[in-house]
């Protein structure tokens, strides 16, 4: 072992409510990513809390949520960020400039709390959500982060949320 230890890369996980998407991308990124990544999570329109029925979805597939409640940037704006993902359009328009030039990528989908019907349609949305964001963070967890360039890494990463699109 040479050197002093990779430092992990910072994420922000954006969305408009910080109570579904964003909550559940954090928590995978900072359990899928073991150290290499760390993330935080915050909307622009923040939820009075964060819904059930991500947190269930989450505890389904062997995931303690430990999150927070949900919040806005106040504060997040000016910490450095490798990377700031929004997962829903209306974050993606509402983004704050960040300082020090954090890669962007737009990871859009549908918000499973607009789903309407039965408990089990609505528990189902939830699922389905938690599966893509999976996907997408397994896909860029694949990338030889450490070690593409810039440009390179940003524009990977951002492909991630145009191939893996809701089916």
């Amino acid at each position: 072992m040479s050197g002093e230890p990779q430092a992990s890369l910072r994420v922000l996980v954006l969305c408009t409510g910080n109570s579904a998407r964003s909550q559940m991308a954090e928590t995978l990124f900072n359990r899928l990513g073991r150290g290499r990544i760390q993330a935080e999570s915050a909307g622009s329109q923040p939820a009075p809390r964060v819904n059930p029925l991500a947190i269930e979805a989450l505890a389904e597939s062997g995931f303690t949520w430990a999150g927070h409640q949900p919040r806005g940037l106040q504060g997040l704006e000016h910490e450095r960020w490798d990377f700031v993902i929004t997962v829903c359009d209306r974050a993606r328009e509402s983004c704050p400039i960040f300082p020090g030039q954090p890669m962007l990528a737009h990871w859009g989908m549908p918000d499973p709390a607009d789903v309407v019907g039965d408990e089990a349609t609505r528990r189902a949305a939830f699922r389905e959500a938690l599966l893509l964001i999976r996907r997408r963070i397994e896909l860029m967890l694949a990338l030889p982060l450490e070690k593409l360039e810039r440009m390179a890494l940003e524009a990977r990463v951002r492909a991630i949320g145009t191939e893996t699109t809701h089916h």
